[in-house]
């Protein structure tokens, strides 16, 4: 049973490798902010998520595929740490820990260069464990 589906029609991106370097003004030390590209793929990352009746605080697995326009080289913890922190912000999974996001199970990240995106299904999960001992 799927509780929630959404695509969103952007290129896939990571919020590791989309960081600027600033300078505190009072103390002089630097500090790491998300790049602009990526402060403007999480606005309109929202846009294409719609609303969830009820924020998901169950268990669930979260499964991402990701297309990407390019051949680049990209981690899929990567990929996946944005979205999951994407999920949060706009209020579709109550929080990213174990508790809640179970696991990936099932993501993958494929090219398609004329139409990138990222399709995204929750389904619930059982937190049982069900390996036993011998």
């Amino acid at each position: 049973m799927i509780l929630f589906k959404a695509t969103i029609p952007l290129e896939p991106k990571t919020k590791k490798n989309n960081q600027k370097i600033l300078t505190n003004g009072k103390t002089g030390k630097p500090f790491i902010v998300q790049s602009d590209a990526y402060k403007k793929y999480e606005r309109d990352a929202g846009w294409f998520l719609g609303r969830c009746k009820k924020t998901i605080s169950e268990p669930v697995n979260v499964k991402c595929i990701f297309y990407r326009s390019t051949e680049r080289r990209v981690d899929l913890t990567n990929l996946l740490e944005a979205i999951d922190d994407i999920l949060v912000k706009y209020r579709i999974i109550a929080d990213d820990n174990f508790k809640i996001l179970a696991g990936h199970d099932g993501s993958r990240v494929y090219i398609d260069k004329e139409h990138p995106r990222t399709e995204i299904y929750i389904e619930p999960v059982s937190m049982y464990n069900e390996t036993k001992e011998a």
